[in-house]
């Protein structure tokens, strides 16, 4: 599930600086003329270290929105 974030400085729902730490496991398919081809990959972990309004930058506050809607 995606979760959608807010700044509560400016009111942004649609532009931010994620940074995340993903920790995955996936099938890597060589073609016999060395070509990679990832497959199946699967995130075992994930942390969000960091969100930043792209507006308002490391000023804005960033929250996790409400499901269903906006907020205030």
């Amino acid at each position: 599930m995606a979760v959608r974030y807010r700044c509560a400085s400016c009111g942004n729902l649609t532009r931010f600086d994620v940074v995340t730490t993903r920790r995955t496991k996936a099938f890597h398919h060589y073609s016999t003329g060395g070509e990679l081809a990832v497959e199946d990959e699967e995130v075992l972990e994930e942390l969000v270290e960091a969100v930043t309004c792209r507006w308002c930058g490391p000023s804005g506050h960033v929250a996790v929105a409400p499901e269903g809607g906006a907020g205030p």
